[in-house]
């Protein structure tokens, strides 16, 4: 029988160096409207048995690697000669040789706990598997999960001092919005007392905790609301990062069906970009650090930490707003096709007229169209 590792759909992109370990499959809420990942998919705790099968797996793959990199003859590096030849002995399914060798050739430091909420799993049996990792994988420095508020505020600083002693080293949770009343909309199964104590608990047990809050989810309706709310739950908790994952309507999400009923009216880019604004100016008496690593982040240099980057993070959204319109769109369809990254990119005067070029065209023929089409590229990117 050929050997493979389980793999889930999703990790956070900061995971994207660790070896993924799927704990349990699917997400145990899986109705929040802007999100389809798992929809049609049954949640599922795997035993322990599957799992610890899945890390010594691992384990064996990483040390038949070691083996052929370390052969007389070998210069010691993970290629992709070595990579087939390992393929072509036939134990070990592709897709794992290639996930293995991928997490050692980037370091090998960290494991990341799959699929949406490994943590809805007992504790104790949590403490088991941590503890399997750690002494399967001692050369491994941190291990991440995902985890729902609602489940991190009912699970006691007790237990989550437990998970940490026993190796567990952050924890992402989708905060998304501090507001009842868009939670509530978006169906998201929490409040924001509940988001406020999941948070406290994590971060009293001394593990580190990254935050997703995703601007635009309050729409026309409640940007100014979302903003505030957000920033008044972060400012509670005081997480270690605070991640932004702009909202796009994905088509096949209970949200785009809203939006084509007229129930939810979409920000856009520019609307977007001010309401992080307006969320930044409210964050106060915090030491987090503001991440913006994601593609669907029109502004990606709007990071860093509190309190002293403040300002500076303020200064970034008015020099945005202080382009030109033609300007503003020609960065964003820049951002949109990869090739811009900071508002500086701008100064490039041959890439700024080829882009400008594009505009022009779409301005001539069907402005609607240049919209249609930027948002067909963001839906590639989810």
């Amino acid at each position: 029988m050929i050997l493979s590792l389980e793999k889930g759909p999703i990790r956070p992109p900061s995971e994207a160096k660790s070896l993924l370990i799927r704990v349990v499959r699917n997400c145990p809420w899986n109705r929040c409207a802007y999100c389809h990942t798992y929809r049609g998919s049954r949640f599922e705790l795997r035993s322990l048995d599957e799992i610890e099968g899945d890390i010594l797996t691992a384990r064996r793959i990483a040390d038949r690697i070691d083996t052929l990199r370390n052969h007389p003859g070998s210069d010691g590096r993970i290629t992709q000669a070595l990579v087939d030849t390992l393929c072509a002995e036939g134990e070990y399914a592709p897709d794992s040789i290639r996930s293995v060798a991928a997490w050692l050739y980037q370091g090998g430091a960290s494991v990341f706990l799959q699929d949406a909420d490994a943590m809805a799993m007992k504790s104790s049996q949590l403490v088991e598997l941590l503890s399997c990792i750690r002494e399967t994988f001692p050369e491994v420095r941190r291990i991440t999960s995902y985890c729902r508020s609602r489940t991190a505020a009912s699970k006691t600083p007790e237990e989550l001092k437990s998970l940490r002693d026993a190796g567990l080293s952050r924890i992402h949770i989708g905060l998304e919005s501090g507001s009842d009343e868009v939670l509530a909309f978006m169906k998201k199964g929490v409040t924001a007392e509940e988001q406020v104590r999941g948070g406290r608990n994590i971060r009293e047990a001394g593990i580190s905790l990254c935050v997703y809050v995703m601007p635009g989810l309050g729409g026309k309706r409640w940007t100014g609301e979302h903003a505030r709310e957000t920033a008044a739950v972060i400012n509670r908790i005081n997480p270690d990062h605070i991640r932004l994952r702009s909202l796009h309507v994905v088509p096949g999400s209970d949200l785009h069906a809203m939006v084509e009923r007229g129930l939810f009216e979409p920000l856009g880019d520019e609307a977007t970009v001010a309401e992080i604004g307006r969320m930044i100016a409210e964050l106060d008496g915090i030491s987090s650090t503001l991440v913006s690593d994601h593609v669907l982040n029109l502004l990606e240099e709007v990071e860093g930490r509190f309190p002293e980057d403040r300002d500076r993070l303020l200064q970034i959204v008015a020099r945005f707003f202080a382009l030109s319109a033609e300007e503003r769109l020609v960065f964003r369809v820049g951002r949109r096709k990869g090739i811009y990254r900071r508002l500086d990119d701008l100064s490039d005067k041959g890439t700024f007229l080829l882009l400008k070029n594009i505009v022009d065209q779409y301005a001539a023929m069907d402005p609607e169209q240049l919209e249609r089409d930027l948002s067909e590229v963001m839906n590639s990117f989810i």
